[in-house]
């Protein structure tokens, strides 16, 4: 993770004009709500951010689904980047040491309710959005999960450094 501080010259402390924490993962860190959760709970981590290639047959059935699940699990936006999908070179063989992979595509930001920000398609685009970092506050404040957890019945520990 890392921090993406206050513009110089702001407040120290105001965090309205910086965006916080901000966690990384990569493509298939994206299955595990653990790794999400250690990101906001343990690291206090805003957004988090995935890049990744979800391929035909994994994209429509997963690539949005976990998005808005890690959305909604970290009570956080999550921002998500993808290749755009190119048709394979007509002279490529099966033998080729790097075969043509057709990636999903389908960048997306994704809110902390975990609705759809923006989004594209398969083709190169770019995604923008602005984010009301006061949304992620809400939401925590109004679903207060991280403070209602059962950690005597089970807790999020950092693995081996």
């Amino acid at each position: 993770y890392f921090d993406v501080l206050p513009e110089e010259g702001g407040e120290k402390d105001d965090e309205a004009s910086g965006l916080g924490r901000i966690g990384v993962g990569i493509c298939y860190d994206i299955r595990f709500p653990e790794y999400a959760l250690l990101l906001t709970q343990m690291h206090q981590c805003k957004i988090l951010i995935y890049p990744g290639a979800f391929n035909l047959t994994t994209g429509p059935a997963h690539w949005e689904l976990l998005q808005r699940a890690r959305a909604v699990d970290g009570q956080c936006y999550v921002i998500t980047a993808s290749p755009a999908r190119m048709p394979p070179p007509e002279n490529e063989t099966t033998s080729s040491k790097y075969p043509h992979y057709s990636a999903w595509g389908h960048s997306t930001i994704i809110s902390p309710w975990g609705e759809v920000v923006a989004t594209c398609d398969e083709k190169p685009n770019l995604v923008v959005a602005d984010l009301d970092m006061d949304k992620v506050e809400e939401m925590r404040m109004a679903i207060p999960t991280m403070g209602q957890k059962r950690n005597d019945l089970y807790r999020l520990v950092e693995g081996d450094k």
